[in-house]
């Protein structure tokens, strides 16, 4: 039997509607874009037969010349491919038919379910979703194209549509407004059609298979999708953020309680699971995960019964179970590389009128700034970043003919860190991917040795010498710079090689000293507050307390250069809350609200204090909104006040030496003396405010401090994390080896399935019962960890297979999204914060 591969079914599905694909100009939003190059889904869209593959989000009336099947008729078929709801998606869909003229046919693929945007609470469209936006999106389009004519005066030919994509932007005030009344009149509108003069085909499709393979069997969801930015939690006493689910209290959703990322995420793993072939067994641990697995189980029916399908298990977990794992910083190469690499900018999107907050994901599409690397002392005529400068300057002359251009103005339009930017996969040649694939579970060093030895057997096959000296282990900055620089001295070598020169080119970027030392920085504080834990709660808040110091110290520059500390306030704020979450498991009644008694807590809420009034600039945090102005014009105020106190100071004993006029501003002095009452008055003011911005920080922190507590499974005993050793395993790791092992697992709940619900309600009076299934009785299993996962979690989720011994087992790590440190100080004390 075959294996699963999650690349392969991606790849399945588009092969699946190459009828529509073949003769299409194909857009893209964001979260394809994302999902199709991890997939390699490039080459395949054009080998079927798009005419061009282009993005949604930035469409432009070149799309259609850039037809690489040199038909250069016009387009008559536009395929648009969307991983967010049809309402998100919508004014980018209408700007895109406006753009192209001579269309005919426009097929929208969404990945989000028609059951899933009815009952999605923002989604102006109901049951008939599909067929309710194909009539409401030739409708908008009918209605601007009779716009666009009666203010340029055009005749209902095809000349008017270059007013159309010039002059006009579509007015997208409005849309999706009165829906049902729109509805009601759709007949009468459709006639219209023929006075206009268009005869557009609107068609909408389901495309489940949006999603981002970082292996074939680890995925996660595109981070500008509908579904990782639906919010998995409300605001109330027991929430995060909305990108994580609410503690685990045992207090269930309702239907219509339930956040909308459930519903999302549900339809999701239903219909992925179907394109898989899989029959699903479905577990759940965790409230949300619950919620979710129930309306999985509602979803199926009676006919999954007499299909062939491969009987699979599904274990659905919270991520606020464990918090603590991503938060720290593990050994993990990939995990080192995203968080050492810039991310791309996010698209933001404007959401229908009304709509919830939906959560911000940062985009995994890294930048890597190859022009760094490869710059050389040589002469430019020799570089390949020199030949694409000399592209881009003939270029910008072409599109500039009628200005007089110098050289200069040239060479200083040109940015190389922009030309030679790359992404940890080559989208040209999909060589990036299998790379990724085989790093993806390595530590640092181990990957950083097979990194290397990739590049030693791609440079024996370019037949390419570079001097260096061959030693054993991991290779040296200079090692790495030296075998990249070779492969890239040609341009056909650089594009043969794209793949490796990257992966390499990240790899060099994590171990450099300012990244690598920040990592290490953070992996030896996170050792001595586990340390200190084992000791007193006093040992572990003295290690917070310096960590703070140290961090505001380097800020302030008050630290000598030999003693300057790696970690900013803002990375000791995220060690802070880690130390909460560690003093919860080992010191859960030493306070009154948290785990640190009163003095200790009021130490560590002074140090914060000190921190930002030494550079309020320092972080931007949330709690902070609105008062950090007033906290950098109070400490400018006061330095200001310094320099012209010094220097009066001195004029006064200048004057002293004078014996004119002793007396003269005599009068002055109570002027002064009422100025300084007022700052006085000012700065009291200013710090009370602070200090009640920190006590809701630490009233916080006294919630991560609960997680043992409140989160049921972890109370119960047997998935606790104790004995926060550095080389303790994450609690995914300890779930799926106590899974594997046929242990129980205290809160694990399993949902029957319609038959199973059948047998235990009707035949199980007559002793026809069925007994409950166990995870580790499938084959495959799939776990899905519903608010993200992080590369340390795919390792200890091989290692786990190992110890047990089940070879035999495939399974399949996915999450919401990839987690790095980062990601998590952003979810727990950034902007997508409840705090």
């Amino acid at each position: 039997m075959a294996l699963t591969d999650v690349t392969q079914t991606c790849l399945d599905s588009i092969t699946q509607i190459s009828e529509h694909i073949e003769g299409a100009i194909v857009y893209l939003d964001a979260g394809c874009t994302e999902s199709f190059q991890y997939s390699g889904a490039f080459s395949l869209l054009l080998e079927i037969g798009a005419r061009a593959v282009c993005s949604l989000e930035n469409v432009s009336p070149l799309d259609a010349v850039g037809d690489w099947n040199t038909n250069f008729d016009s387009a008559r078929k536009i395929m648009v491919m969307t991983s967010r709801l049809l309402s998100d998606a919508h004014r980018y869909i209408l700007r895109c038919l406006s753009t192209h003229q001579g269309v005919r046919r426009c097929m929208v693929f969404t990945s989000i379910a028609e059951v899933a945007h009815s009952a999605y609470p923002d989604s102006p469209l109901g049951p008939d979703a599909y067929q309710e936006y194909e009539s409401l999106l030739f409708q908008d389009y009918v209605e601007l194209v009779r716009k666009s004519k009666t203010k340029s005066g055009e005749t209902e030919d095809d000349e008017g549509w270059s007013q159309l994509t010039t002059s006009t932007e579509p007015d997208f005030s409005r849309l999706f407004d009165n829906v049902s009344e729109r509805n009601l009149h759709g007949d009468n509108q459709l006639n219209h059609a023929e006075d206009v003069g268009e005869n557009l085909v609107v068609s909408v499709h389901h495309f489940p298979t949006i999603l981002l393979p970082l292996s074939p069997r680890v995925f996660v969801l595109p981070s500008e999708g509908s579904v990782a930015e639906a919010c998995l939690s409300v605001e109330n006493e027991d929430s995060l953020s909305p990108g994580l689910p609410s503690l685990s209290t045992g207090k269930l959703y309702d239907g219509d309680d339930s956040p909308p990322g459930a519903t999302l995420t549900a339809n999701f793993l239903y219909h992925l699971a179907a394109k898989m072939d899989l029959k699903l067994e479905i577990f759940s641990l965790g409230d949300l995960a619950k919620t979710v697995g129930k309306i999985l189980t509602d979803m199926s029916s009676l006919y999954d019964v007499g299909r062939r399908k491969r009987s699979s298990g599904l274990l659905l977990i919270d991520r606020t179970l464990d918090l603590l794992t991503p938060c720290c910083h593990g050994d993990s190469l990939v995990d080192r590389m995203y968080s050492s690499l810039p991310r791309r900018e996010g698209t933001v999107y404007s959401h229908t009128k009304g709509s919830q907050s939906s959560l911000k994901r940062a985009p995994l599409d890294v930048k890597i700034p190859l022009a760094k690397i490869l710059k050389e002392k040589e002469s430019k005529s020799d570089t390949l970043s020199s030949c694409i400068e000399t592209f881009t300057k003939s270029w910008d002359l072409f599109k500039a003919s009628s200005e007089s251009m110098d050289s200069v103005d040239l060479s200083n339009r040109v940015d190389e860190s922009q030309l030679l930017d790359g992404s940890l996969v080559s989208t040209e040649n999909f060589c990036g991917t299998p790379y990724l694939e085989a790093i993806l579970d390595r530590k640092a060093k181990d990957g950083n040795v097979v990194v290397k030895k990739w590049l030693q057997e791609t440079l024996r096959r370019e037949n390419i010498t570079v001097n260096m000296r061959n030693r054993a282990g991991a290779a040296t900055k200079s090692d790495l710079q030296s075998m990249i620089k070779a492969l890239a001295k040609s341009q056909s070598s650089f594009l043969r090689n794209k793949g490796i020169i990257q992966i390499a080119a990240a790899t060099l970027a994590a171990f450099d000293e300012p990244n690598s030392d920040r990592w290490d920085a953070f992996i030896s504080a996170e050792k001595m507050l586990r340390v200190s834990a084992g000791d007193t709660s006093q040992s572990l808040a003295s290690q917070i307390g310096d960590l703070i110091n140290k961090s505001a110290l380097q800020k302030s520059g008050k630290a000598e250069s030999s003693s300057q500390p790696l970690l900013t306030f803002r990375d000791a704020l995220l060690l802070t809350a880690v130390g909460y979450m560690i003093a919860g498991e080992n010191f859960p009644t030493s306070g009154l609200n948290g785990p640190f008694s009163w003095q200790e807590e009021h130490f560590l809420k002074e140090a914060i204090v000190d921190a930002i009034l030494e550079n309020p600039s320092a972080v931007k945090l949330k709690f902070l909104h609105g008062l950090t102005e007033e906290l950098e014009a109070n400490i400018n105020s006061d330095k200001s006040k310094g320099n012209e106190k010094g220097k009066s100071n001195r004029s006064e004993m200048d004057d002293f030496d004078n014996d004119d006029d002793q007396w003269g501003n005599w009068g002055d002095d109570d002027t002064d003396i009422s100025d300084d009452k007022d700052q006085v008055y000012s700065n009291v003011q200013l710090k009370l405010e602070l200090r009640d911005r920190v006590d809701n920080l630490f009233k916080f922190l006294h919630k991560l401090s609960t997680l043992k507590m409140k989160n049921i499974p972890l109370s119960e005993g047997a998935l606790t994390l104790e004995s926060y050793s550095f080389t303790n395993r994450g609690l995914l790791h300890k779930i799926i080896t106590r899974v594997l092992g046929k242990h129980d697992i205290p809160g694990l709940e399993y949902h029957s399935s319609t038959v199973g619900r059948l047998f235990k309600s009707g035949f199980g009076r007559f002793g026809l019962g069925q007994a409950k299934p166990s995870l580790a009785d499938h084959n495959v299993i799939l776990v899905f960890v519903i608010g993200g996962i992080n590369c340390l979690e795919v390792r200890e989720i091989q290692e786990a297979l190992s110890e047990i011994g089940r070879p035999d087992v495939e399974l399949i790590l996915a999450g919401t999204t990839l987690l790095t440190p980062d990601n998590m100080f952003d979810l727990l004390l950034g902007d997508s914060s409840f705090m």
